[in-house]
């Protein structure tokens, strides 16, 4: 095993990417705003390659252990992945994952597009009977925004014994809990808006595997329906993946104090938290008009869609039309930050009041 591989991922979060060791070489990898290139070259034109999106991709890749792919969006880089299914495949999924993935499978599954089966992910059982003639699980472990924890391990193994692919959106748990491709997945997919990038500022998704022709199949998919990052913004995640891990590591010890306070206050009805992470979801003693309420009158914490980033972001997550009807009306999801925990729960404690 060579010393690179040994590193930790504080080390490679800092160190991947960078231009060539050598002297009077540059720090950073520089903005390649290039949409044309001399012939001759690897890359004849914008849309098949950027030096800025090479640096970002080999440093995702550190975390994930494939090769990666990065995309326009998270929903760009789901799209991919079902891209390459053929017409009427049968695509096995959570019944409350990620609203956007499930408004888009759900319009596929109405159109004939694929045949998508939504089952109850910590249902193990459930979920394996699903399998029988499926083209891909894909999985969300925990989901988006109840927090339901899918024995991955186990539905993997269960997928690749009957030559189904399996696609994992790692966003809310990150390679720092857990690696999909370790246990046997083809794919783990990520918004990179989220935590790599973790600055509120980017649009970016991503695709990981070990899989060669897997691989190029993707690319093939990115190349000829255009879902491709712009080099500034490949840049800023690159940037911010530098201090993703301490980032994150803030964020969980945060959650994890959090979550013991909210658990001890009578104003909260339920608290779902699965141990690890910085997303905490919990029901309030209210109807939606209080948890609106509630979202409102927070003065550190935003209002806002969206998580992963350097500041605590909460919101209801039922006011959006997309989300399940699975989801309760009166939970708020709480993307935890990297302020100070005490001035956190202070917020909260004040919020809480408008119940």
């Amino acid at each position: 095993m060579s010393s690179e591989k040994r590193l930790h991922p504080e080390t490679f979060a800092i160190t991947a990417g960078r231009p060539k060791s050598e002297a009077g070489a540059d720090i950073n990898v520089g903005i390649s705003l290039n949409s044309t290139y001399q012939a001759g070259s690897e890359t004849s034109y914008g849309r098949y390659g950027n030096q800025t999106w090479n640096a970002l991709e080999s440093a995702i890749s550190k975390f994930e252990g494939g090769e990666t792919l990065a995309f326009s969006s998270g929903m760009a880089a789901a799209s991919a992945v079902f891209a390459i299914l053929p017409i009427g495949a049968p695509v096995v999924t959570s019944n409350q994952g990620y609203s956007g993935v499930m408004a888009l499978l759900k319009s596929f599954h109405a159109s004939g597009r694929l045949e998508v089966r939504f089952v109850e992910l910590t249902n193990t059982n459930e979920v394996i009977a699903a399998l029988d003639g499926a083209a891909l699980l894909w999985l969300e472990s925990p989901t988006n925004p109840c927090l339901d924890v899918a024995d991955l391990k186990t539905l993997i193994s269960a997928a690749k014994k009957k030559n189904i692919g399996v696609a994992v959106d790692n966003t809310f748990a990150t390679s720092l809990v857990q690696k999909p491709l370790e246990m046997g997945a083809d794919i783990v997919m990520h918004s990179v808006t989220k935590y790599f990038a973790g600055h509120s500022d980017v649009l970016m998704g991503s695709l990981s595997t070990s899989d060669a022709a897997l691989y190029s199949r993707l690319e093939d998919v990115r190349k000829l329906n255009g879902a491709i990052p712009g080099p500034f913004e490949a840049w800023l995640a690159l940037r911010g993946i530098r201090t993703f891990v301490m980032r994150f590591q803030k964020a969980q010890e945060n959650a994890q104090y959090l979550v013991e306070q909210l658990k001890n206050d009578k104003r909260i009805s339920r608290v779902r938290y699965p141990g690890f992470g910085a997303i905490i979801s919990f029901e309030i003693l209210g109807d939606a008009i209080a948890a609106e309420r509630v979202c409102d009158a927070s003065s550190i914490i935003t209002n806002a869609t969206s998580l992963g980033s350097v500041e605590s972001l909460w919101e209801r997550r039922r006011r959006h039309a997309l989300e399940s009807h699975a989801v309760p009306e009166n939970l708020i999801r709480l993307s935890v930050g990297c302020e100070h925990s005490e001035d956190l729960w202070n917020d909260i404690n004040k919020a809480l009041e408008a119940i």
